[in-house]
């Protein structure tokens, strides 16, 4: 009996990454370590909340001891917030963050972003969705203007990859043929990045969110 193999499938997940207030000043730094850890900034905006907005970010916390220093922490200057998107994004995100106490991450995860750029239990430097759940509400709250649609599959994944993928490619191998770099990984990596039809819009100016 002929086994019938399932058709190939794209994985793609989304998370939400923030660089907090206190660390923004280290943001091409800790973008260069997402880039190399294998994730694409799928969308880019540095805003300030107010204390209100931050409240209704951080809503599940409410009534937690530490709430009102969060809010007011979160809301004393500008942010960085990105979607980033890869196979398993919310758990490499996590992974990559380390323990959400900076003082524990440097203890049993020396190598996470925490541990590096963070200071303490509140002042983490970074923040990462606990969950897909969690991802979708929280990038829908940062970035109202996104609409996240279905991965695609079957029929749809395959157009996308015969319009998109296969030409880029196609057109970055045969310069890579012309070219002939001496490490040739690394320059088509940079080719692919620089002639990548589907640019992220990265909003680089500060917005002041208005209050609501």
């Amino acid at each position: 009996m002929q086994m019938l193999m399932p058709e190939p499938q794209i994985f793609v997940e989304r998370t939400l990454a923030l660089i907090k207030p206190d660390v923004v000043d280290k943001e091409e730094e800790i973008e260069d370590l997402i880039l190399r850890s294998g994730f694409l900034i799928v969308q880019k905006r540095k805003l300030q909340l107010s204390p209100e907005q931050c409240s209704n970010f951080y809503a599940d916390q409410y009534g937690k001891v530490f709430f009102p220093n969060l809010t007011a922490y979160m809301s004393s200057g500008p942010l960085v917030a990105m979607v980033l998107a890869r196979h398993c994004a919310v758990s490499y995100w996590k992974e990559l963050l380390g323990p959400s106490n900076s003082i524990k991450a440097r203890r049993t995860h020396p190598h996470s972003l925490r541990a590096i750029y963070g200071t303490d239990d509140l002042r983490n430097a970074l923040h990462g969705s606990v969950s897909i759940f969690s991802a979708e509400r929280e990038i829908r709250f940062m970035f109202p203007e996104v609409i996240l649609e279905p991965i695609p599959s079957g029929q749809r994944a395959r157009d996308y990859l015969n319009l998109y993928v296969k030409p880029t490619l196609l057109a970055g191998l045969t310069a890579l043929c012309k070219e002939k770099p001496a490490d040739p990984m690394i320059w088509l990596a940079d080719w692919l990045i620089e002639h990548n039809p589907n640019k992220p819009r990265v909003q680089h100016q500060i917005t002041e969110e208005e209050h609501q």
